[in-house]
């Protein structure tokens, strides 16, 4: 098998990268394909693993999208099923990675990003110094996730993202939110023997929600095999218990364990400690739209994180095209 990961220990503080890109992701990797495609050192740090945030979904995950809407790079996606489950996917953009021969380097985040001149000085968390002509910040959303902001949301009984039923066999959960992962988390637990209550602050589910999906628990809810309410908020999380604003009044309902799947967001901290500046409205850097480029020359943004809070406008499958826009405009500004 081809060696994808050539990884120095000590970083490369003397080496110039002409590209240097920001997480390991779809959209980063499609970055770092069309980089060296047209003849320009890249190298991509992720904190995590290649594709982490993948690899971090619910285990039985199926996606939306169909494969020939995942690939990047020129490299087929070839799966028996219409649509690729998790393990697919992370199996997909790890062989892209040793197709291409791309410089990976993973489990060490980027802690800064400073312009210094016409380059970067790139420190990672454990030191590590990287220069490059260019930056591209392709670090998603997955982990941060939005929160209710109310009292013991800070419990160990409190997850904001969902993996497996199993752990939760004969127990009282509670799922808060009415988008597909809220969903397809209440009806993973319901079927692996959990009492489950899908609490949501709307009237009814997201119109968002997947059409195979929507009629399974709109006849679990009606058949009573999860209990669901809407119209309703939640006020407080307790280790035994939670407590619900209704449209029939407060209720303290019995519950051992709670899943806050309410969305996510951007992580502008990092952003604005780069020097980018974020639009207050949509919490999304400030860029040029024909080019990705952020107010900072030379420091571009690449996938989800383009769209701020609204990342239900950039998914993989448009946000893996931003990389050939953004190597254009390298090369353009380089001419």
């Amino acid at each position: 098998m081809v060696n994808a990961f050539l990884v120095e220990e000590d970083g490369d503080p003397e080496v110039m990268f002409d590209v240097l890109i920001v997480g390991a992701g779809p959209s980063g990797l499609s970055c770092a394909i069309e980089a060296k495609k047209a003849g320009l050192s890249a190298v991509v740090l992720d904190k995590g693993s290649v594709v982490d945030a993948i690899r971090r979904f619910p285990t039985e995950l199926i996606w939306f999208s169909t494969p020939e809407l995942l690939e990047i790079g020129n490299v087929p996606f070839v799966i028996p099923t219409v649509r690729p489950s998790r393990v697919d996917a992370v199996n997909y953009y790890q062989r892209v990675c040793a197709h291409h021969q791309l410089d990976v380097r993973t489990l060490d985040g980027v802690e800064s990003v400073e312009k210094k001149d016409s380059h970067f000085i790139v420190t990672t968390q454990k030191g590590k110094t990287y220069q490059a002509k260019n930056v591209v910040v392709a670090t998603g959303y997955y982990d941060d996730p939005n929160e209710l902001g109310v009292l013991g949301e800070d419990l160990p009984n409190v997850a904001h993202h969902y993996r497996e039923p199993f752990e939760f066999f004969g127990k009282d959960v509670a799922v808060v939110g009415g988008r597909n992962s809220a969903v397809e988390a209440a009806l993973d637990l319901f079927r692996h023997g959990t009492r489950v209550t899908l609490i949501h602050r709307s009237a009814e589910l997201s119109k968002g929600v997947k059409y195979w999906i929507l009629p399974d628990i709109e006849n679990r809810i009606k058949n009573g095999e999860v209990k669901a309410l809407f119209n309703s908020t939640v006020k407080e999380i307790k280790e035994e218990t939670i407590v619900v604003r209704t449209s029939d009044g407060t209720k303290e309902l019995k519950n051992d364990f709670t899943f806050v799947l309410i969305g996510f967001h951007p992580d502008t901290k990092h952003l604005q400690s780069y020097g980018v500046c974020i639009n207050p409205e949509t919490l999304g850097p400030v860029h040029d739209e024909k080019t990705f480029e952020t107010n900072v020359s030379g420091l571009y943004v690449c996938g989800s994180i383009v769209a701020g809070k609204n990342n239900n406008k950039v998914f993989v499958e448009n946000g893996r095209l931003h990389g050939a826009v953004i190597v254009a405009a390298i090369l353009s500004s380089q001419s």
